[in-house]
Order: structure tokens, then C-alpha cells, then sequence
């Protein structure tokens, strides 16, 4: 399956925060290679959260590499791979936040970038699965202590 995520999205929990949700719809996104979606609906106890708007955006975006990178041929000498090209994939997520009150918005970001090695999708397919879900794992289990931590600064 795609990326395609469904609706609402549950979050994970955070301080403050009690049963999360975000309905989002499809959106366009700034490259032909990415996939975007808005948060137009908040559902859950999460007092001061905003949606998307124009001047205070809430989206995630997702981009695939624009051309995918192969493997090159094996040193004949060596029988060794000369390089091993990586395929770049990528997700954004901004969110509008006031800096200080009476300000205008600025945009807060997360970036993720995910650096495949061309050939792995198929060499080594379990073993990237098992990367994404434990990663996906730990940002999901530590999300409040993740969001604690930037609020307060302390690790």
C-alpha cells in the first residue's frame, strides 16, 4: 500500500492533550514527487490547537526521490559495488505558532529525511520495514516526552 494516510489521524499523547484527533484532507503539494495533506478539523481536548490556514499552516507533506537512483555494476576486479547511490524520500511537517503574544505566525517544522540505499528495497526489504517501524515506534511511545522536552527545554 501507498502512503495514504486515512482520517481522522489518532495522535499521540501529550501533556495537556486528551485524545487527540486531526481530520485531514488531501492537499496540493509544492512538487509533482509529494503528496500533501491538511489538518482542517481537531477533535479530542487540545485547548489553543489551530488548523490549517493560509497564514497558519498545519500540514504534512510527503516526498518521494524525483528519480530513482539504481545500483551501478560490481567492480570486476574487486566484486565489490564502486557506490552505492542513495534514494532520498522525505517528510515535512508545519504548523504555525505564535513566537510571542500579539506577533504574527511563524512556521514551526519537523523534517525527516530517509536515505535508502539503492538496491535495498529489494535486497533487504525486511530489514527497512524494521527500520521505519521502530523508528515510527519510538517517535510514537516518547511523543509527550518529546513535546515536554521542547517546551521545556529539559532532556
Amino acid at each position: 500500500m501507498s502512503f495514504a494516510p486515512s482520517t481522522p489521524v489518532t495522535g499521540a499523547a501529550q501533556t495537556g492533550f486528551t485524545s487527540p484527533t486531526y481530520t485531514i484532507s488531501a492537499d496540493t503539494a509544492p512538487d509533482v514527487n509529494g503528496k500533501q495533506y491538511a489538518v482542517t478539523q481537531l477533535g479530542g481536548t487540545q485547548a489553543g490547537v489551530t488548523t490549517h490556514s493560509v497564514s497558519s499552516p498545519f500540514t504534512f507533506t510527503f516526498w518521494r526521490p524525483k528519480a530513482f537512483k539504481a545500483l551501478g555494476p560490481v567492480d570486476p576486479t574487486t566484486g565489490q559495488l564502486r557506490s552505492v547511490p542513495m534514494n532520498v524520500w522525505k517528510c515535512i511537517i508545519r504548523k504555525g505558532v505564535t513566537p510571542l503574544a500579539g506577533q504574527s505566525v511563524r512556521n514551526a517544522m519537523i523534517s525527516i529525511t530517509q536515505e535508502i540505499p539503492a538496491g535495498s528495497d529489494t535486497a533487504d526489504a525486511a530489514n527497512l520495514r524494521a527500520l521505519y517501524s521502530f523508528a515510527i515506534g519510538v517517535l510514537s511511545q516518547q511523543s509527550s516526552g518529546i513535546g515536554d522536552t521542547v517546551v521545556s527545554g529539559v532532556m
